[in-house]
């Protein structure tokens, strides 16, 4: 299907890949995943691994969601600090989750383990748009040294020039451990590992309903894959087969623009570190292996795009930059976030369908975490995902007409915040 919101960066980069035969006639497996982002594919390569016999099947392209589109940065833990986790479920419950969210880098290991080519850099700074967000990141930083013993470098303001050439924040914080990456390139290594291990990839087709039962089915169109486990890894989709899920999200749609190669890509960002800001509206920005500077800024709360990406997110990075106000643009691109109420991941299972949604824009780390959590808990250990699963969650009240709108007034106060400072 031509995509308009899809003129990336990464796909015009992107390794090659087979398309994938699409599915003829009926099937059985194990498990059935539908979605090939992240989280599917990662639960896919991960149940085949334990031994599950597995089919993928995805209704565009692997990687063809949020997972291809996003900023590519690799950003440890989840949307709550880990102060805030402490404080709302307790001593021992933090631990656990500082354990599995912060320590326990699942994507390196599995660009390690199968050699997957996605551009990996070390290094992310989080960068403090007022002088009251740097000395909360400078509490947080402190924290995190004392109660985890997880060390990072607090930047004071003189001090950020050797990680972003920009008079417009008031310090940071710089987390060696985290990075960045080519989002789609390792979606692509992902399904490459797991048809190596088995995984049958079916892309092109769209999965209508699952029929419970022991085994159960799930139709696509007038095909069946009949399956012991599901596992329903459609994120800002998941209404389209679930519909009650669908409301514990709403689609939030961020842009992206690459530049050309800059001559000066160098002294912009010195430390080659991702960068994402403390605003709610929050930019975002790296350098690509061809010193492209990669920029997200900008929310809309309607799904229809702007006429030009470009122009829409150019004013945001001349804010940040505006010694680069005239680069040539080479792309621009949007997509989808999957956004929760309080912004905490929804994890959880019904019967035999598993499901991971909702990652609020703090996936890119997390999501592979979830897939792997997944198939541990089908093969008979649960604690870990259980960690995830018991998250709160609620959905967006409303109901089916009023949530949206709803929803985007709250976001849309939030973002008034950051214009008045």
């Amino acid at each position: 299907m031509s995509d308009p919101l899809n003129h990336s960066y990464y796909a015009a980069t992107a390794h090659e890949w087979r398309p994938r035969d699409h599915i003829e006639g009926d099937f059985s497996c194990d498990v059935a995943v539908i979605g090939g982002g992240f989280t599917g594919l990662s639960a896919a390569l991960a149940c085949a691994e334990r031994g599950f016999s597995v089919i993928l099947l995805e209704a565009e392209h692997v990687g063809f969601g949020a997972s291809g589109r996003n900023g590519g940065q690799l950003i440890p833990g989840l949307r709550w600090t880990a102060s805030e986790l402490e404080t709302e479920f307790g001593h021992e419950r933090a631990d656990a989750l500082f354990d599995l969210c912060w320590r326990d880098n699942r994507v390196k290991a599995r660009i390690a383990k199968h050699g997957i080519d996605c551009d990996l850099k070390s290094g992310h700074l989080e960068a403090a748009w007022t002088p009251g967000d740097f000395d909360a990141m400078r509490r947080e930083a402190d924290y995190l040294a004392t109660r985890f013993g997880y060390e990072t470098e607090v930047v004071e303001k003189a001090g950020m020039d050797a990680h972003v050439a920009s008079p417009r924040y008031h310090g940071g914080v710089y987390d060696a451990r985290a990075g960045h990456f080519h989002p789609l390139n390792y979606a692509v290594g992902l399904a490459k590992a797991a048809e190596a291990a088995g995984v049958r990839i079916f892309e092109g087709r769209r999965a209508t309903s699952i029929r419970a039962g022991d085994p159960g089915q799930l139709l696509l169109g007038k095909v069946a894959v009949e399956a012991r486990y599901f596992i329903d890894a459609t994120d800002s989709w998941i209404g389209d087969l679930e519909p009650d899920l669908g409301r514990y999200t709403v689609p939030i749609m961020n842009y992206n623009i690459a530049t050309a190669p800059l001559a000066n890509a160098d002294e912009l960002l010195p430390s080659d570190a991702a960068v994402a800001d403390s605003r709610f509206v929050l930019n975002y920005f790296r350098l690509s292996a061809d010193k492209r500077l990669i920029f997200g800024g900008g929310e809309r709360y309607s799904q229809t795009p702007p006429r030009d990406i470009a122009a829409f997110v150019r004013p945001f990075m001349v804010g940040v930059f505006p010694q680069i106000a005239d680069a040539k643009i080479d792309y621009g691109w949007g997509g989808a976030v999957g956004v929760t109420m309080n912004r905490l991941p929804h994890i959880g299972r019904r019967g035999n369908m598993f499901f991971a949604h909702g990652f609020s824009g703090h996936g890119a780390l997390v999501t592979t975490l979830a897939g792997e959590l997944i198939a541990e808990a089908m093969a008979g250990t649960a604690e870990r995902f259980d960690l995830l699963a018991n998250l709160p969650s609620r959905p967006f009240p409303g109901g089916k007409w009023l949530q949206r709108p709803l929803a985007t007034l709250g976001l849309l106060f939030y973002a008034l915040k950051d214009r008045l400072g």
